[in-house]
């Protein structure tokens, strides 16, 4: 990720609104999917949580790792406020989705829950509709994201997803499964 950081103050230009109710309730949606991240891997072990349980080879630690580093860092940290330390560590990590073996399970909830708080931190002090600071325009092209609002969208949509494959890997690991409507 070369692409040039943004001045880190773009993210002000729009005065936020310290009860904009369109971001409480978009934090509230990003919330629940968060908790359901968390919720369905309490009570899997170390052995569980590192086990590749698809095709593919992904864990479960590794997608937290992920949704820590690719998602809550990289969409709120770097793409919104262009924090240029956050963007001069992307490329440290070459797939955050691999978790070295030395890195505990505790370390990688903790750092989830580490960049949750650092991004409600940039999300509660702007406004919906203030532009982004910085844009990986050799990853993904010309910008498709334009404002706080898109990158909260776009996360809660990620995270929603990502809530659903851990679905899918804890039943297939011990059968529990997160919601049962009958």
């Amino acid at each position: 990720m070369t692409a040039a950081p943004g001045p880190a103050t773009a993210a002000a230009t729009v005065a936020p609104g310290p009860t904009d109710a369109e971001i409480r309730a978009l934090l509230s949606s990003l919330d629940g999917q968060r908790r359901h991240v968390l919720g369905i891997l309490e009570g899997l072990d170390e052995e569980a949580l590192r086990l590749p349980v698809l095709p593919s080879g992904w864990t479960c630690l590794g997608l937290v790792q992920h949704l820590a580093l690719d998602v809550e860092r990289f969409w709120f940290r770097a793409v919104f406020t262009g924090d240029t330390t956050v963007i001069a560590a992307l490329d440290e990590i070459d797939d955050a989705w691999q978790v070295d073996p030395g890195v505990t399970v505790a370390e990688v909830l903790d750092r989830y829950r580490a960049e949750i708080a650092l991004a409600d931190a940039v999300v509660t002090a702007a406004a919906a509709g203030a532009p982004l600071a910085w844009w990986p325009h050799d990853q993904f092209g010309a910008p498709h994201l334009h404002t706080l609002r898109d990158v909260l969208l776009h996360v809660i949509t990620e995270t929603a997803c990502h809530a659903g494959h851990l679905d899918a890997a804890r039943e297939l690991l011990d059968g529990r499964r997160w919601l049962v409507l009958t």
